[in-house]
């Protein structure tokens, strides 16, 4: 498909996968470039005898979807929200009372956000929280993504945002590529699923949903995962999205605190 009919294609297609256009704009070329694959493997010709064997067949919609997942995933991506994340939000969950604190990264990718707050929590939480643990868990309905965070070894470009002191204590290198060390991973672990599907059950203290249902759903779902994210949040968590997101109605349950970083209320 040329970029035009990719276009038209995925401006019909998306609304039938609670999916909106406006946030594949600027990343439509990669999910063209699965689409186009897609269609020569079904031996098709063009869009149109996709969109007509969409029409026949329901069980490629879920094929599709997994064509327009968008994989772009980095360690301390948005420096400013990870400085706040690291420098105010887990020192205040680190002041309370409780032994263990617990964070789920939603549409984990390769693993690199929950690792940062791994990363974080072990090398820049106060002394007073030393006895206390950190629990991780990452999803993410792509299963090639979760056997890469599981293996935890990262190209350069991967570490490019990390400050330097932070990755220099985090990884050493392994061939050309950095591997993550043991104790940063220790208390992270990975499952298959899609949010739009399931959530773990929680509570958490941290949520990380960035780049994902605020950019490529659709507002109704949004809000209904919205909805659901908050429910599974501590008062007091908080809720980490991408800095050009906002969450649809943040005002219920949820207080702005920072760019991208919103606290849950009682």
């Amino acid at each position: 498909m040329t970029d035009r009919e990719c276009v038209e294609f995925l401006q019909w297609a998306l609304p039938k996968i609670r999916m909106r256009w406006a946030g594949f704009r600027k990343v439509r070329r990669q999910v063209c470039r699965r689409i186009s694959r897609r269609i020569a493997s079904l031996d098709l010709p063009d869009g149109d005898a996709y969109r007509a064997r969409l029409q026949s067949d329901p069980g490629e919609w879920k094929i599709l979807a997994s064509c327009c997942r968008v994989t772009i995933s980095r360690f301390y991506r948005d420096r400013g929200v990870f400085d706040h994340v690291g420098s105010v939000v887990l020192p205040r969950l680190a002041a309370r009372g409780d032994t263990e604190l617990s964070c789920w990264s939603a549409g984990c990718a390769s693993g690199e956000e929950a690792y940062t707050v791994s990363i974080l929590w072990t090398l820049r939480a106060p002394r007073s929280s030393a006895y206390k643990t950190l629990s991780v868990i990452g999803t993410d309905s792509d299963p090639v993504m979760l056997d890469r965070a599981r293996r935890a070894v990262y190209p350069a470009s991967a570490l490019k945002d990390l400050p330097p002191e932070l990755a220099a204590k985090a990884f050493r290198r392994s061939g050309r590529a950095f591997e993550l060390r043991r104790r940063f991973n220790q208390d992270v672990r990975f499952e298959q699923g899609d949010i739009r599907e399931s959530m773990p059950a929680g509570p958490f203290d941290v949520i990380l949903c960035r780049n994902l249902a605020f950019t490529y759903f659709e507002p109704v779902l949004q809000k209904e995962l919205l909805d659901k994210m908050i429910a599974r949040l501590r008062a007091g968590g908080a809720l980490v999205t991408g800095k050009h997101e906002s969450p649809p109605a943040a005002g219920a349950g949820l207080r702005a605190e920072a760019p991208a970083v919103y606290e849950r209320v009682p």
